[in-house]
């Protein structure tokens, strides 16, 4: 009676998420691996599964991944000192080498693996030569007290300018997953590190998909950031400029609600922050009528 019972449970879960698998066939989501997604090999399983499920029913996911931990400790064993400048870190020759050694060769590739054991299929976007994507160097400016501006170059950190769409498209449309390492050509042809969460919501701007979703280690946005159970399941961008101004955004997230912010200016429907760590997040962030994170709307 039991296993009758949970398989007549499962059977009304597919029927819950049928009209959302009818309304975003075709439709792309762009999905920025992050948190424990990231370090924890069963976290990241269980992420990528959900991916291949998405693939599945006719969804056209694109996986978007950075690094920085990982990044960090390749460093530290090389014994290579970070440099930054106002705050940010500079990228420069042997920091580069790090990180395409790292993005491209480790962990895109792990992704792939991954993929392809769970019964998907993905395709590789970790080499910048390939013009997929495309940045600019990035110039931190500073006004001196005399009201001049100070200049500093970052090396080899880019600001995304655009993307190969065509590239993309014809990828998604061989029912391949584009699995994207953030690292872009420059305008000399030089390889550029780029922040993750900006790639993904730039990726997702440009290809005007259906969602943007980051994945944290935090149960969406929290209302008050005391209380862990406080997170709201759905914030307009007026909503975020208040909790901003108030301080309950701050810190680490910050970053994802302006990448969220910046995916929504270009055209995304919605944005979501969901806790990487919940087993199936992704499926019930999309496919259920409750969510389990938080999602932004314009």
């Amino acid at each position: 009676m039991q296993a009758m019972q949970e398989a007549i449970r499962k059977a009304k879960a597919l029927i819950e998420a049928m009209p959302y698998i009818r309304a975003f066939r075709d439709k792309i989501v762009v999905v920025k691996l992050g948190g424990a997604a990231m370090e924890d090999p069963a976290t990241m399983g269980c992420v990528l599964d959900d991916v291949v499920f998405l693939e599945a029913v006719g969804v056209k996911p694109i996986v978007v991944h950075g690094g920085g931990p990982a990044i960090s400790r390749e460093m530290k064993r090389r014994k290579i000192e970070p440099k930054f400048v106002l705050g940010q870190r500079v990228t420069d020759e042997a920091t580069m080498e790090i990180v395409r050694e790292v993005l491209a060769n480790r962990i895109n590739a792990e992704i792939l693996r991954t993929l392809e054991d769970l019964g998907g299929h993905g395709a590789p976007f970790a080499d910048p030569d390939r013009g997929a994507l495309r940045a600019r160097r990035r110039i931190v400016r500073r006004e001196k007290p005399d009201g001049s501006v100070e200049e500093f170059d970052m090396g080899l950190v880019g600001d995304m300018e655009s993307i190969d769409a065509d590239m993309f498209r014809q990828t998604l449309a061989s029912r391949a997953v584009p699995v994207v390492a953030p690292i872009a050509r420059g305008p000399d042809g030089e390889a550029l590190n780029v922040n993750a969460d900006i790639a993904a919501s730039f990726v997702a701007g440009e290809l005007r998909a259906e969602k943007a979703v980051f994945l944290t280690d935090t149960h969406g946005i929290r209302t008050d950031p005391e209380d862990p159970d406080s997170h709201a399941s759905t914030l307009t961008l007026t909503h975020i400029d208040d909790l901003v101004r108030t301080g309950v955004i701050s810190g680490g997230m910050l970053p994802k609600v302006d990448a969220c912010r910046a995916a929504l200016a270009k055209g995304v429907r919605k944005a979501h922050i969901i806790d990487g760590r919940l087993q199936h997040a992704l499926l019930l962030e999309i496919f259920t009528d409750e969510g389990v994170g938080t999602q932004i709307v314009q």
